[in-house]
């Protein structure tokens, strides 16, 4: 593992030691930034594998960080796990919105800290795309899965991670409805606890960038891709 590079940002130092200390245990590369610009020049000069992020820095929050991050060419396919002590629903909202991969409760537990890093690495790792993937066509809307793109027409998007990998698994079988259970487990991953909003934030990010007609919701049951809408 210790190829795998993590940049942790919190202002407060012990906790930055403390994960810090844990994640170095397991052999991982560690940056440890007590702000955040100090985390978003050292992501510029090395882009890491994954950024752990507490929500509440003194220079910048959290969630505009992850903003800024997120619509950054060179940045936007790092993972991002948030730090937070706020268990508020609008916290996790508004931290999905800005296109995190996870959340970690405060105070910090080693081994749900050390099994979320894994979790998220390995789907990283499986979900990656492979070598040559072509994309794919629906009624002017393709989906390069090699690059992350999505072109509606003629405009081209840029999607947060999870928002292109729920629209890729909407779009693998046009008009098939998706159970949200499945959406959760293929999205998220088995082993991930989200709000029951999760999924709902994310296709309202969908719809109010491709439209409305194109995802369809199946109430009671989940949602499908209809390209024929």
């Amino acid at each position: 593992m210790s190829k795998i590079n993590i940049v942790i940002v919190d202002d407060d130092l012990d906790i930055l030691e403390f994960v810090g200390y844990n994640l170095s245990k397991e052999g991982f590369h560690v940056t440890k930034c007590p702000d955040a610009k100090s985390a978003l020049d050292s992501c510029r000069m090395s882009p890491p594998d994954l950024l752990i992020l507490d929500i509440m820095l003194p220079d910048m929050d959290g969630i505009e960080l992850c903003y800024k991050m997120r619509n950054d060419l060179g940045l936007k396919e790092i993972l991002i796990v948030f730090l937070s002590a706020r268990a508020e629903d609008y916290s996790l909202i508004a931290g999905l919105n800005a296109g995190a991969d996870d959340f970690i409760k405060k105070p910090i537990q080693p081994r749900v800290l050390i099994s979320k890093v894994h979790s998220l690495l390995k789907r990283m790792k499986r979900d990656a795309p492979g070598v040559g993937e072509l994309p794919s066509t629906l009624k002017g809307i393709t989906i390069d899965k090699s690059k992350y793109v999505v072109y509606k027409d003629a405009e081209k998007f840029y999607f947060p991670k999870k928002e292109f990998e729920l629209l890729a698994l909407l779009t693998s079988v046009p008009e098939r409805v998706f159970t949200r259970d499945e959406i959760y487990n293929k999205v998220w991953g088995q082993h991930l606890i989200v709000g029951d909003r999760t999924i709902d934030v994310h296709i309202r990010k969908l719809r109010e960038k491709l439209g409305d007609a194109y995802i369809q919701t199946v109430k009671g049951v989940g949602y499908r891709f209809s390209p024929n809408a």
